[in-house]
């Protein structure tokens, strides 16, 4: 036995430092032995085999060995692939739970890609560090990579672009407060390596979806060092967000790792126990069961799978303070066996979590497998990335047939969707772009994606021929064509942030940022996805639109509901209208017949502000302005009766997409007069309230 070598304790699972020395604890149910491997700075490496095993977890405690220690397991086992056992006492294997991920300067193939664990000090000075804690209902989530998003941005300083701390800088802030976020949705920050066939293709994996650590903080997005020092690099630029009233959520993928199929490098889980990590094949254990599209699946029935996710989500959160996490292909998590169960333990877990149950849950609702399409169907705590949103959004907008009761809906938050069992709006994470696909300046300017950049002919990406740019064709340097496609885009931004439910707001958009029709980065971490900062007069133009629009959110709760409206099912003393109201151009309120209309591209909706809204559930009742948004996504314009004297006498243009500077000088219109609202244009018209809330009132 080592000298000063100890059994130590069988959890916490990983490095744990006491700040005398370090318990090591690592879980494997088919190890007969386990070395644990420590690696000095100039690639050295000296053996400790851990002297005890409780339960399959295998430990031992080595006083002496603190933070910055560089190390690694060797699990002797058995290599029997055809039942499912993969050990490998050559191979040097990353430890699941390990805080921090090094890169040596080493390369041979028992090295996991020179990737080694660190021990790291957990104590980090937090000051009066608060969660904002901001309601649902008032959320707005900017979705962003932690690289892409300060690469090249001109107040942070040089040497911090592209890391975390450069995220935390003054000036990213003032930019994202500026918008009225309230949410940083990050793309993945999990340790993850790189893909074997995009390094020789000279790429890289830019998003990160190919995760190899669900504890460490990504090495490479540290300024400060990788020997632990981006923990607390992370650490800070989460304690600089709050202090400016932002949360941080976490695009997490427990999923599925970088491991890969059976083809692919064993780096960790596979080499220390297969069988218990992974999903296999039920007519072939040589292989594994994908859901995920990536090779592999985690196998969710595994207690110890389960361990894994749930001591991840709790750290992340108790010694990170992350305020919530995006679950990518959350379908997935789901599947205990072929299907995808809402009583799965997973949710059960994480529905009796005292810490997990308490912060933002958001799914991406789908997976690639059978029945993976899950939209409206995850348990009532959580909230979802709304793909029929999306494309109902964007079907509205091209004009498509058909397409209006699906975008009423959709724009009043989805009830068919979530009331069914008692969810509210905010079940609704509303996005017309995000990371994966074309940015809002492309998905206005092309018919087909351009993916040649990435090597696989333009096979790769979504394949989608339906001509999101809304028949926008022309030469991008024509005036009319540029004008339409910046409308465009101003009508979907207004469309987003004037639904009920949550808005997401890709990063870049407010800015114009394009990809020059790729919609599939995935693997370019160079100027064609980083955010480019020199703005021209149009992108300027579109930031500030966009602030106008957050801004008008912020202030109005009735733009922001806690509940759905109740529309004509409503029951109203004194003869007050209805919180919602669906209006034809002629200002007539619309009919059954109208909604079946399929050449229909244009209606007006009533947001009364005069009905009682709850802008908080500690808050009092409120009245709030009214306000009258017409729709018109017809290729000329139209013209738009407004309603008479019982819905207001007086009606103020906030905003018309078709107005680029966003200058309106608050226009009048009266009750029952004619407004023409240009081709492919929404105008916003607002009132005040006609009532004030009375005494007792609810």
């Amino acid at each position: 036995m080592t000298a000063g070598l100890r059994p130590g304790r069988p959890y916490p699972l990983g490095a744990a430092y006491d700040g005398h020395g370090t318990n090591f604890a690592l879980f494997s149910s088919v190890a007969e032995q386990v070395d644990l491997i420590l690696v000095d700075a100039d690639g050295s490496e000296r053996t400790v085999t851990l002297p005890d095993v409780d339960g399959f977890v295998w430990h031992g405690y080595l006083p002496d060995i603190g933070p910055g220690q560089r190390y690694g397991y060797r699990v002797h086992g058995p290599w029997q692939p055809a039942s499912g056992d993969r050990c490998d006492a050559s191979a040097f294997l990353l430890d699941p739970y390990a805080r921090a991920v090094h890169e040596q300067d080493r390369h041979d193939a028992g090295f996991a890609q020179g990737l080694c664990g660190v021990v790291v000090d957990p104590a980090f000075d937090w000051e009066t560090d608060e969660p904002p804690r901001h309601a649902y209902t008032d959320s707005v989530i900017y979705e962003a990579h932690v690289r892409g998003l300060t690469r090249t941005h001109p107040g942070v300083p040089e040497e911090l672009r592209g890391t975390y701390a450069g995220l935390a800088s003054e000036a990213v802030l003032d930019h994202l407060t500026s918008l009225k976020a309230t949410a940083v949705e990050l793309m993945p920050i999990h340790q993850f390596v790189q893909d074997g066939f995009l390094l020789d293709r000279g790429l890289s994996n830019y998003w990160g979806y190919n995760t190899i650590g669900f504890f460490a903080p990504h090495h490479a997005y540290a300024a400060t060092g990788t020997l632990g020092q981006q923990v607390d690099e992370f650490k800070g630029m989460v304690k600089a967000l709050h202090a400016a009233g932002l949360e941080v959520i976490l695009d997490v993928v427990y999923n599925h790792t970088a491991e890969g199929n059976e083809k692919g490098p064993t780096l960790s889980f596979r080499g220390i126990d297969n069988a218990s990590y992974y999903r296999l094949a039920d007519d072939d254990f040589s292989r594994y069961y994908d859901t995920t599209g990536t090779g592999n699946s985690l196998l969710m029935r595994h207690p110890n799978v389960l361990q894994l996710i749930m001591d991840s989500l709790r750290y992340w959160v108790t010694e990170c303070h992350v305020d919530g996490f995006r679950f990518d292909l959350a379908a997935t998590l789901a599947r205990q066996f072929h299907e995808v169960d809402r009583l799965s333990a997973f949710f059960d877990l994480i529905q009796q979590d005292p810490v997990i149950s308490r912060v933002k849950l958001i799914a991406e609702p789908w997976d690639v497998g059978d029945g993976g399409y899950q939209v409206g169907n995850f348990p009532p705590l959580w909230s979802e990335w709304n793909g029929k949103y999306r494309d109902s959004v964007r079907d509205f907008w091209c004009a498509r047939a058909r397409s209006l009761p699906e975008f009423a809906s959709r724009l009043t938050g989805s009830a068919d969707l979530y009331q069914h069992d008692r969810r509210r709006p905010r079940a609704s994470v509303n996005f017309i772009t995000a990371h994966d696909g074309f940015t809002l300046r492309d998905l206005v300017s092309y018919n087909t994606k351009h993916n040649e950049a990435n090597g696989e002919d333009n096979r790769d990406g979504e394949s989608d021929n339906r001509s999101w740019n809304c028949g926008v064709e022309g030469p991008t340097d024509a005036p009319d064509v540029r004008a339409l496609r910046a409308r465009q885009q101003r009508n979907f931004l207004a469309t987003l942030m004037l639904s009920q439910g949550i808005p997401m707001l890709s990063h870049g958009d407010e800015l114009g940022r394009t990809q020059s029709g790729n919609n599939n980065a995935y693997c370019q971490d160079n100027e064609l996805t980083w955010i480019d900062w020199e703005l021209t007069d149009e992108d300027t133009s579109l930031l500030d639109f966009t602030r106008q629009l957050g801004a008008l959110r912020t202030a109005h709760p009735v733009l922001r509901r806690r509940r759905f409206f109740w529309g004509e099912s409503a029951q109203h003393d004194e003869g007050r209208l209805p919180d919602l109201v669906w209006l034809r151009p002629d200002g007539a309120e619309m009919t059954p017949k109208d909604w079946r209309w399929p050449d229909a591209h244009a209606l007006a909706v009533f947001l009364n502000g005069d009905a009682i809204t709850e802008p908080d559930p500690l808050g009092d009742p409120v009245v709030d302005d009214s306000f009258l948004m017409l729709f018109n996504c017809y290729w000329e314009p139209m013209e738009f009766r407004l309603p008479d004297t019982s819905y207001g006498t007086v009606w103020t243009t906030l905003i018309d997409t078709a107005e680029p500077s966003g200058d309106l000088d608050e226009k009048e219109h009266k009750a029952g007069t004619r407004l023409t609202v240009e081709s492919r244009t929404l105008v916003v018209l607002s009132r005040p309230p006609t009532r004030r809330i009375t005494e007792g009132e609810s």
